[in-house]
C-alpha cells in the first residue's frame, strides 16, 4: 500500500481494522518508525498519532497534528482551514513528509462526519505534486468504510484495507512467552501456565492485551505471597476474579486516555461498586475527595465533576438511573457498572497512575 512513497511526490494512505488486542495500534506506530529508518536520507518523514477516542473534534485533532509538528502551536485563534494550511506550511518548510495516524477514527468521523478526512486526503491538491501527507486510519469497527462518503472511499480507494485476524491460542502463548522472557527470571513460568493464559486470551476474543495483562497479573500474586514461580491457580485467579476478564474485557484506552480527575473519580466508584451494585452520585462525589486526597490533589468543583461524570457515561464506563430521593423531595443518581469489572478497571488506573 506504500510502495512508491520514497518519491517527494507521493501520499500514500491505508485503513487498518480489527478487534481490540488484535495489534493495529503497535503495527502503526512500528511502520512508521520502520518507514521513517528506511527512507533515511532519501525522503524526511515526520509521524504523528492521533487517538480520535482521546480528541474526538475535528478542532482536538488538527490541533494535536499541529503541536506534532511544533510544540510552540498556538492552542486557540485558528479556525479548522487556518490550522491546515499551518500544517501545510510547515512540511513545506521543512522539507518534511507527514505519516498520520488517525486511531479510533470512527469515533471522529460519528461525531465530526468525514469532512476532515475529505480534507487530509486533498491537502497535496494546488501544492505542486508534493506528497505532503500520507494517511492511516485505524479503526475497531470492520464496517468502517460504510461511514464514508462516496468521495473519501473513491480517494482512499477500494485496495486500502487491511483487516488483522484476532490472535489464535499458539500465538498468544507464543506473546505470553516473548514477554515472560524479558520481564521474569528464568523458570518462574511454566509452559502449562503460559498455555492456561494463551488458552482464556483465546476464548477472550484472541485479545493480546490480556495475555500480557493476565501474565502481568499472575506474575504480582506470586510475588506478593513470597513464591518464585506461578502457578496455574494464579492465572485462574486472574481470571475469575470480579466477574473475570474474559468475560468483560475493557478497552485500556478508555482507560488511560482519561485525564487525571476523571480518573480519580472513576477509581473512587470502582472501589465502592467492588462491594455494592450501585452508589448515589453523592457518595460518588465524596469517594471523589477521599482519592484527591490520597493523591495529593484539590478536587473540583461540583461542575467539573458533575461533567466528569458525563464522559465517564458517555464513554460506556458507568451507566446512571435516576429515583425518587428517600429523604425529601428531588431525585437522586445512582452509578453501576454493569458491562465492566471495577477491580479490574480500579487496577488499570492504579498501574497507569503509578507508571505516569
Amino acid at each position: 500500500m506504500f510502495a512508491g512513497v520514497e518519491n517527494h511526490t507521493v501520499s500514500c494512505r491505508a485503513v487498518v481494522t480489527g478487534n481490540v488486542g488484535s495489534g493495529k495500534t503497535v503495527l502503526t506506530h512500528r511502520f512508521g518508525i520502520d518507514l521513517a529508518g528506511k527512507l533515511e536520507g532519501r525522503r524526511k518523514v515526520a509521524r504523528s498519532h492521533v487517538n480520535c477516542r482521546n480528541h474526538p473534534s475535528t478542532s482536538q485533532v488538527l490541533q494535536q497534528i499541529a503541536l506534532s509538528l511544533d510544540s510552540g502551536h498556538p492552542e486557540r485563534g485558528f479556525s479548522s482551514g487556518e490550522v491546515i494550511q499551518n500544517i501545510r506550511r510547515n512540511l513545506r518548510a521543512h522539507g518534511s513528509h507527514l505519516l498520520l495516524v488517525l486511531d479510533e477514527v470512527d469515533v471522529l468521523i460519528r461525531r465530526d462526519n468525514t469532512d476532515l478526512i475529505y480534507k487530509l486526503l486533498r491537502i497535496d491538491e494546488g501544492q505542486e505534486n508534493q506528497g505532503l501527507v500520507s494517511l492511516i486510519l485505524v479503526s475497531q469497527d470492520p464496517t468502517l468504510f460504510s461511514l464514508f462518503e462516496p468521495a473519501v472511499i473513491s480517494r482512499l480507494g477500494v485496495r486500502s484495507s487491511l483487516s488483522l485476524s484476532p490472535y489464535v491460542k499458539e500465538e498468544l502463548v507464543g506473546i505470553a512467552r516473548q514477554r515472560y522472557l524479558a520481564a521474569c527470571k528464568p523458570g518462574s513460568v511454566s509452559e502449562e501456565v503460559l498455555r492456561v493464559i494463551g488458552g482464556a486470551a483465546a476464548d477472550g476474543g484472541g485479545d493480546a492485551r490480556m495475555a500480557i495483562e493476565l501474565l502481568e497479573d499472575s506474575v504480582r500474586k506470586a510475588e506478593n505471597e513470597g513464591r518464585r514461580e506461578v502457578l496455574v491457580e494464579d492465572v485462574e485467579g486472574s481470571i475469575t476474579r470480579q466477574g473475570s476478564l474474559v468475560s468483560s474485557p475493557i478497552e485500556p484506552n478508555l482507560v488511560y486516555g482519561l485525564g487525571k480527575h476523571q480518573k480519580l473519580v472513576l477509581m473512587g466508584i470502582c472501589r465502592r461498586l467492588k462491594k455494592t451494585e450501585e452508589i448515589s452520585s453523592g457518595d460518588a462525589r465524596k469517594l471523589y475527595e477521599l482519592v484527591c486526597e490520597e493523591h495529593g490533589e484539590r478536587p473540583r468543583g461540583y461542575t467539573t465533576f458533575w461533567k466528569h461524570m458525563k464522559h465517564l457515561e458517555s464513554e460506556g464506563l458507568i451507566q446512571s438511573r435516576a429515583s425518587n430521593s428517600n429523604k425529601g423531595r428531588g431525585r437522586t443518581q445512582y452509578i453501576s457498572m454493569p458491562n465492566s469489572a471495577p477491580a479490574e478497571i480500579e487496577g488499570r488506573i492504579e498501574r497507569d497512575m503509578l507508571s505516569g
